[in-house]
């Protein structure tokens, strides 16, 4: 065996008991790096066996020779190659070499025994893999890979009324971890969950305000409000890639559970996040349900995604007579299914062009405002459409600061389709036709003017008057600013004190609704649009905001 193999299996072995002493991140620590430096080695080997069947097969084949007449070879016509029979004195077969009078060994001399005493390549890889398998064992068969996200924010909060009121919060302080474990169990196949909780400092849900503390755990933003210092989980799903699908030159994927689709594309960029595949514009809540993507042209970055989810149940409870059997009677809720495509028709890494559509039905809206304890009607359907086009560096090589500058725009389309009963609708966002809506959006995001690696961004959103996105998980906590039927403002710089560990943001926000209902739901109940006069005249100046603003700081650890 060879020293380079041998030095690395006597690592391993003495590896892991030595290992006894450590903590348990530094064993795993140690395990990682001597199977990543056995797994190199495997590559080095492979590709030393590559090479030498190469240059064996080079060394067996018959030598070309020249044409006499003309020194440089003519690429369009096949060069001509003779051999030379064995000749009674030859020990070996020939080949004439250019001039034809000089004969040229045909085959490699045999290995001498000290090569044929030394371990072929197929043994050297077996004993790598077995050390391999060694240390998976010895790390107690533990393959899950763990990291945590801890968040520490501080905003100062303030609204202005229709009515000319105002409330305000001068230091609301937050608490959230995010705790991140995945495992590959092949080439294929792989898993990834997320556990988190999100905390006001000092509260629990309901405790200030009872009647609405239901709202507080709606699943689609059971992680993204400040709700209470219960561990939930915020995505777990399976995840299969391939490069082939059905014989065919297409990777694709699928992935099936509690899917990341908070902090979606464009939104990423202010949460300092790496992006979720819904486009964040007009899509931004937990969700369970199944995707699948097709590469559709390597060169182009051209693929297909298609999704499908259910954001609502309508099932019995577990000690009725029926046990999750569908619900039929007037009080219960059909279940909320949504069906999307996400189109991508060209992406370089510097330019990109993403369009996403998807149709949600039986959606929902409180059958009390004063009391949102009465439960909910499903009131119609939905359709959205958003496309966007992204440059991550402007220009090509003009200066460091635009290669190193994104711009963005995204424009979005809501179309609402109410329930129709018996000819009488139930109306949807104040009105019984199919209402059309508009958001467009525009942002930038450059590299800091202080530090090396930190980033600036400024952004401006507007909506009108029927707009409706599904952007409750937004992490915004005054609303979510892409559902404004207004005018949204922010600006916020990112800057990594330790490292890629130890960040601080600065954000600021300011949303001027001219419409309200922005971040209710789908109905008539809180999504009716009114202008402040309108709030003003129905007696609503003081419930209706006018205006908010947010200017938040945080610390972020994450390892």
């Amino acid at each position: 065996m060879n020293r380079p193999l041998l030095l690395s299996l006597t690592v391993a072995s003495l590896l892991v008991p030595n290992l006894k002493a450590q903590s348990m991140l530094e064993r795993f620590d140690a395990m990682e790096k001597e199977l990543n430096r056995l797994k190199q080695e495997v590559v080095t080997l492979k590709a030393s066996k590559q090479t030498a069947t190469t240059t064996s097969a080079k060394s067996i084949a018959p030598t070309k020779v020249a044409k006499e007449d003309d020194d440089e070879d003519d690429e369009d016509e096949p060069k001509k190659t003779t051999v030379v029979k064995k000749q009674d004195g030859d020990k070996q077969p020939t080949v004439a070499d250019k001039e034809g009078d000089d004969k040229k060994p045909l085959i490699m001399a045999k290995s001498s025994k000290k090569e044929l005493d030394e371990p072929t390549i197929e043994e050297r890889l077996d004993d790598i893999e077995e050390s391999i398998s060694d240390i998976n064992r010895n790390t107690s068969g533990n393959h899950v890979k763990f990291n945590l996200d801890y968040r520490f924010a501080i905003e100062n909060m303030n609204y202005k009324m229709a009515n000319g009121d105002t409330h305000k919060n001068n230091a609301f302080m937050t608490n959230r971890l995010w705790m991140n474990m995945g495992y590959q169990a092949t080439n294929h196949l792989s898993f990834s969950a997320q556990l988190a909780y999100n905390k006001a400092f000092g509260a629990r849900s309901g405790a200030s305000d009872p009647a609405n503390a239901s709202l507080d755990s709606f699943d689609w933003v059971a992680n993204e409000n400040a709700y209470n210092d219960t561990l939930r989980v915020r995505s777990a799903y399976l995840f299969y890639k391939d490069v082939e699908f059905m014989g065919l030159d297409i990777p694709w994927t699928f992935s099936v559970g509690r899917r990341p689709s908070t902090n979606g594309h464009l939104v990423n960029l202010r949460d300092d996040d790496k992006e979720a595949s819904p486009l964040g514009h007009s899509i931004n809540v937990e969700f369970d349900g199944v995707s699948s993507q097709f590469m559709l042209n390597k060169a182009t970055g051209t693929y297909i995604k298609f999704c499908a989810g259910r954001g609502m149940s309508n099932a019995a409870p577990k000690f009725s007579s029926t046990p999750y059997a569908d619900v039929n009677d007037a009080t219960a809720n059909a279940g909320i299914d949504l069906l999307g495509l996400i189109f991508v028709p060209y992406d370089n890494k510097q330019y990109s062009i993403a369009t996403q559509y998807y149709y949600a039905n039986n959606l929902i809206d409180v059958k009390n405002a004063a009391d949102y304890t009465q439960g909910f009607n499903t009131v119609g359907g939905m359709h959205s459409g958003t496309i966007n086009f992204v440059a991550k560096g402007i220009g090509n090589k003009w200066n460091k600061f635009l290669d190193d500058t994104t711009l963005f725009f995204s424009a979005a389309m809501s179309i609402t389709n109410p329930n129709d009963n018996n000819g009488v609708s139930n109306g949807m966002l104040g009105s019984t036709e199919s209402e059309v809506g508009t958001s467009y959006w525009v942002g930038t995001q450059f590299p800091s003017l202080l530090t090396k690696n930190g980033r600036w961004g400024l952004e401006y959103n507007h909506g009108s008057k029927y707009w409706r996105s599904i952007t409750y998980g937004e992490d915004t906590n005054i609303g979510s600013k892409l559902a404004a039927r207004g005018d949204a403002y922010e600006a916020y710089l990112t800057e990594y004190l330790v490292e890629d560990i130890l960040s601080l943001q600065l954000r600021y926000t300011y949303i001027d609704y001219k419409y309200s209902g922005s971040n209710g739901f789908f109905g008539n109940t809180t999504g009716t649009p009114m202008t402040m006069e309108q709030a003003i005249g129905a007696g609503m100046g003081g419930n209706i905001v006018d205006k908010a603003q947010d200017i938040r700081l945080y610390l972020r650890y994450r390892f």
